[in-house]
């Protein structure tokens, strides 16, 4: 009778705000008779590839240029006004110290093709990483989805899917729509190297490659992650 108890307990004590290695799955990778689905996750080649270039001002256009002479016609780059905490694109970040660099670790893309080098990621960028038997991972995934639809441009949302069965993940992408690219690190290497054992854990990480912020908080909604974006990265992302 004791025994029984015992075990009816144990579920409960699986759905916390974080979820370690101990919960992992039984689950093998997809199975050798049964042809692999395409994957949900978009490919990682955009990851590494250098930032389209921006837009060039049409020259001639009536009005195109500012008058000449004109006192604050063009407001100059690094100006005091540059940093005023609008959040804007422009906007520097946050002067919070200086972060460390993401790991000199490289990782499988879910998709195939080339490994990415995770210090080649073109930031700045914002890095969860989760696991399909996690339940806060699978509560906060669908935000990070439309983090990524409407920062599209400004920033990078990047999943890393931890010691997890390949069926299990694409499953949970299939079924939440995420459509982000997402790197694969059965052996938990990042969170080994950032001295973390729970998920989901978010990085957010600068322009320059450096982890400005790590978020173990646990499922993270919209207005949450906008917050976290705008103080630690000084983007503004509707929420």
């Amino acid at each position: 009778m004791k025994r029984r108890f015992a075990a009816l307990l144990v579920p409960p004590l699986l759905v916390l705000a974080g979820c370690t290695a101990a919960a992992e799955p039984t689950g093998s990778a997809t199975s050798p008779d049964r042809a692999p689905r395409p994957s949900p996750f978009a490919d990682c080649a955009t990851l590494t590839a250098p930032p389209a270039p921006a837009t060039a001002t049409p020259t001639g256009s009536a009005g195109a240029a500012a008058p000449t002479g004109s006192a604050g016609a063009a407001a100059p780059t690094g100006s005091a006004g540059a940093g005023d905490g609008s959040g804007t694109a422009g906007s520097p970040a946050p002067a919070d110290g200086g972060g460390s660099l993401l790991p000199e670790l490289t990782l499988s893309c879910f998709t195939g093709g080339s490994p990415v080098a995770l210090r080649d990621i073109h930031g700045p960028a914002v890095i969860n990483v989760w696991a399909s038997w996690c339940p806060p991972c699978r509560q906060e995934l669908p935000a990070f989805q439309r983090l990524s639809v409407r920062a599209a441009g400004q920033l990078q949302v990047i999943g890393v899917n931890s010691r997890d069965s390949r069926d299990g993940a694409q499953a949970i992408g299939e079924d939440f729509g995420i459509r982000f690219p997402v790197l694969f690190d059965q052996g938990e290497a990042l969170q080994r190297e950032l001295r973390r054992t729970a998920v989901p854990l978010t990085l957010l990480v600068d322009a320059q490659g450096r982890i400005r912020h790590t978020d173990n908080s646990g499922a993270l909604d919209d207005a949450r992650l906008a917050d976290l974006v705008r103080r630690h990265l000084g983007l503004a992302v509707p929420a």
